[in-house]
């Protein structure tokens, strides 16, 4: 099946889907599936921009409450994880997974979903360190703090992952797995982009977490974004005994959705023809949930996942095939994930802007029925219990918490050292956000360009290409071929278009401070949202 892999979208479902349209009228070409690698900001309504980690100048509603509504309806099965700018209030609804908008699928914390038979993972989120630990406790109304620690990912989350056994066809993640540049063109990704030269060189950009999932799960795929940069990798495994078939991953980053940028890319995958069109559960990650299920926490004290050291009783939480037949049979061997989309919040009407408008907190009829069906913790619930105990003990015992927190765990430190999301140089990409708020005001939005009176916009842009499916790339450092001539064997096809229907794209951007140690900049570049591509 033909399956459409998306970078950063910044709630430009219009042009994201337009594109799919445009590559079906004018080649034929009509994906089965979308995936969308993180920052895709379901935004309903005003409450939701206030719940997203960017300076207010840069919130702007976008068009996916359009889809939400029932306005419009995705063309094509959408499934995505979280970036580190969403609407965090939102997707906090769904921790386990669960549909946003009718044919749009967020995978949750971290998920793994069967379409046709494909095995598709996925963790959402960026790695920081001082909160890989901590339990998810956050809810709205967000502070300085939690807004942008809502997002970032948890040990847990790659606990429950690394349980998994059977192989995985696909998986995403927002920031890159680290040390992945070493098995693609590194020489042409700095060339790009020479501001990530220091944590190249050091081995510190990207994601330690996730580059110990790759390790781990081996998929046949794995795509990332983030960066805002095309970048492709293949990177052979080791095997751990001499009866294991070797293993590979093709790796592939996308660039983020603006016009002259190729953020699509169109991949052929071997599915089970025999599979139906729904989008389905995952019987062993099900099984795992079960498993895993009195691991979580909802506080902020740090802790670390069970593992073989002389501390823990029990350290493996992988399922037996017994326990992955009891999920079927609790199904009736029906994995399909029912389409029960609910609407939890007052859409945005663009007629009557309601810019006051506060996030709650809420409890997502969704979660509320995977969690009863399965046996499973429902965190918002578990949160809100958390919050009624501690503002009946008042607010002493959180002042004791955090302070229990920032002495970290004595016995048990944390195995990653370096707090690296991504990026702690320099990258015209991304907007830094001050961890004291800087100047601007994170309690205003701005819900511009108003959709009925849309800015004329019209520019020839290159956004798909159509990869083969075999992606071998060299891990030489001086290969003189740059990504895209990589790419474009074996048949690759490119599609350049003028679209009059396109929108202006305002990037919503931002980032985390980077490594302690180095200058913290407040960048805002408005180059980015310039239709033309400044990396030309």
């Amino acid at each position: 099946m033909k399956v459409a892999v998306a970078g950063c979208c910044h709630g430009a479902l219009d042009k994201m889907y337009e594109t799919l349209e445009l590559l079906q009228r004018r080649h034929n070409v009509r994906p089965d599936l979308l995936l969308c690698c993180g920052d895709f900001q379901a935004v309903r309504n005003e409450a939701d921009l206030r719940c997203m980690a960017v300076p207010a100048k840069y919130r702007h509603m976008q068009t996916f409450y359009r889809y939400y509504s029932g306005e419009k309806k995705a063309p094509v099965l959408t499934v995505f994880i979280g970036g580190n700018h969403e609407a965090s209030n939102h997707l906090q609804e769904l921790p386990y997974g669960g549909w946003v908008a009718p044919n749009i699928y967020y995978l949750g914390y971290a998920g793994v979903v069967r379409f046709r038979g494909v095995r598709i993972g996925g963790i959402s989120g960026i790695f920081k360190s001082h909160d890989y630990r901590k339990g998810h406790f956050e809810c709205p109304p967000y502070n300085q703090q939690t807004i942008r620690s809502a997002y970032h990912v948890r040990n847990i989350e790659v606990f429950k992952l690394k349980q998994l056994k059977r192989p995985i066809d696909i998986f995403m993640s927002h920031d890159w797995p680290r040390s992945i540049y070493h098995y693609g063109n590194k020489k042409q990704l700095l060339k790009m982009k020479s501001f990530f030269r220091q944590e190249v060189e050091s081995n510190t950009l990207g994601s330690p977490a996730a580059s110990e999932l790759l390790q781990h799960l081996k998929p046949t795929y794995w795509f990332s974004a983030h960066l805002h940069v095309k970048f492709a990798a293949f990177m052979q495994h080791e095997t751990n005994s001499k009866e294991e078939l070797p293993k590979a991953t093709k790796f592939l980053a996308l660039d983020k959705c603006l016009p002259h940028r190729d953020f699509l890319q169109i991949i052929d995958v071997e599915h089970d023809p025999n599979a139906g069109d729904s989008l389905e559960y995952d019987a062993e990650w099900i099984a795992v949930l079960k498993a895993t299920n009195s691991l979580v926490n909802v506080t902020q004290s740090s802790w670390n996942m069970p593992e073989k050291n002389g501390l823990h009783a029990k350290w493996d939480y992988s399922v037996t095939e017994e326990a992955i037949k009891e999920v079927l049979e609790e199904l009736n061997h029906d994995l399909k994930i029912p389409c029960n989309f609910t609407l939890t919040a007052a859409c945005y009407d663009p007629s009557k802007p309601q810019k006051n408008m506060e996030p709650v907190h809420t409890i997502n009829p969704q979660t509320t029925e995977f969690c009863a069906q399965f046996g499973l913790t429902d965190i918002n619930d578990r949160i809100q219990q958390a919050k009624e105990e501690g503002s009946g003990r008042g607010e002493c015992e959180e002042e004791e918490e955090e302070e229990m927190d920032s002495t970290g765990s004595a016995e048990e430190p944390s195995e990653y050292n370096t707090d690296n999301s991504g990026l702690s140089s320099f990258n015209p990409d991304e907007i830094m956000l001050d961890e004291e708020g800087g100047d601007e005001d994170l309690s205003t939005c701005s819900v511009d360009p108003s959709p009925d009176h849309p800015p004329e916009f019209s520019t020839s842009f290159s956004d798909i290409r159509i990869m083969p499916d075999s992606m071998a790339v060299s891990s030489d450092d001086a290969m003189d071929s740059n990504n895209e001539e990589l790419e474009k064997s074996g048949g690759t096809k490119q599609v350049e278009e003028k679209s009059s229907t396109e929108r202006s794209l305002k990037r919503i951007g931002g980032d985390e401070n980077g490594n302690s140690g180095v200058k913290k900049i407040k960048r805002r570049n408005q180059a980015i949202y310039a239709a033309e591509d400044e990396d030309k």
